[in-house]
């Protein structure tokens, strides 16, 4: 393991000095991927330290037991090498980790997207929900959060809504959410007190730079249009609402959200660039899937992934069969330990899948 660490450190070396040399700085697509790789690499650093300092230690120890001329000394080192060889395992088991390979889109922000699915009115509420359950998340993350479009239920919630989140390791943290989730409950509408099961689809992309998908303005058709919903009496009577149609794939990107058609727009093309991004990304990533027989990130836009069960206060998590009874926490934001289960999941089949020993 230490030769795999001599090898990370070597690399962070050399990036630390690549980022303060002025033709990189120039060129920002290369300052911004050297930036993000030395974050990554300086906790592998830090962790090699602390894994150092352990072996030192137990070598320490195990000269002065061997030496045995102090008894007081002797007795002091048994309880340090016992001491520091607990820590070993979950220290390694750490590093193992964090050397698996990262992807290099999980760092990036991320565009969602909800949309009701079977269920009516009841689907639109629950989408609404789910918006929610993602806002608070979010928040609680200190990331920020932008509607980009939204189409509202007639009983409130969303027919679909988009919308931006820049902050830290978005995407790689909010990809898993991506799916069909399920609501098993008593709808708002309905009158006979019976239970009924609705969905609402969640789409995650990652946010994609100007220099990640070059876009022809001769590909894209745009159309103006007056916006709906609140905003005052301007919303209504201005053409400040953008809609983007990328002729070749036929893919669509509105904004409406701002009262500038200007920024509209720039929104609109954001999500228009990332809509195409992640074409490629879901091809990589199902291959990627299918190799390992994964369940966690397949790539199948159409799985059901999740059922909130609201009589019996369950939420399960089909792809790892995680059911956990804490519904009213979970659907208030505290989605954390559902994250960390099944980045501990696809971690798990990463490190299965890697043929090399470390």
């Amino acid at each position: 393991m230490l030769e795999k660490l001599e090898i990370v450190k070597q690399r962070f070396d050399e990036v630390s000095d690549l980022i303060i040399q002025p033709d990189i700085i120039a060129d920002q697509k290369r300052y911004i991927q050297l930036n993000k790789e030395y974050k990554d690499l300086r906790i592998l650093v830090d962790k090699r330290e602390e894994y150092k300092m352990v072996l030192d230690r137990i070598q320490e120890a195990e000269e002065i037991i061997e030496d045995g001329s102090d008894e007081e000394m002797v007795e002091m080192a048994k309880m340090q090498l016992e001491e520091a060889k607990e820590k070993i395992p979950p220290l390694e088991d750490e590093i193992r980790f964090l050397l698996i390979p990262k992807d290099p889109e999980d760092s990036k922000n991320a565009v969602v997207e909800l949309r009701a699915g079977t269920g009516g009115d009841e689907a639109s509420i629950f989408a609404g929900d789910l918006f929610r359950m993602y806002t608070k998340y979010c928040e609680s993350k200190g990331w920020k959060v932008s509607t980009v479009d939204f189409s509202e239920g007639t009983n409130g919630g969303f027919k679909e809504i988009q919308f931006e989140v820049e902050g830290d390791d978005v995407y790689g943290t909010l990809k898993f959410e991506a799916g069909v989730h399920r609501v098993q409950r008593v709808p708002q509408t309905e009158t006979q007190g019976r239970v009924h099961t609705s969905a609402a689809t969640c789409m995650v992309f990652p946010e994609a730079e100007e220099f990640d998908v070059e876009i022809d303005p001769k590909d894209v058709r745009i159309d103006y249009f007056c916006s709906s919903g609140p905003g005052g009496q301007s919303v209504n009577t201005t053409y400040s609402a953008v809609r983007l149609t990328h002729e070749p794939t036929g893919l669509v990107a509105q904004c409406q959200d701002q009262k500038s058609q200007h920024k509209n727009k720039e929104k609109a093309f954001k999500v228009l660039r990332s809509r195409l991004y992640d074409l490629e990304l879901a091809k990589k990533q199902e291959e990627e899937a299918a190799k390992r027989g994964s369940m966690v990130t397949s790539g199948d836009r159409s799985a059901k992934i999740r059922t909130y069960n609201y009589p019996q206060g369950r939420v399960t998590d089909h792809r790892i069969n995680l059911t956990l009874y804490d519904l009213q926490n979970i659907i208030n934001g505290d989605i954390q330990k559902i994250i960390d289960e099944l980045q501990l999941a696809e971690n798990t089949e990463k490190l299965k899948a890697s043929d090399e020993t470390i």
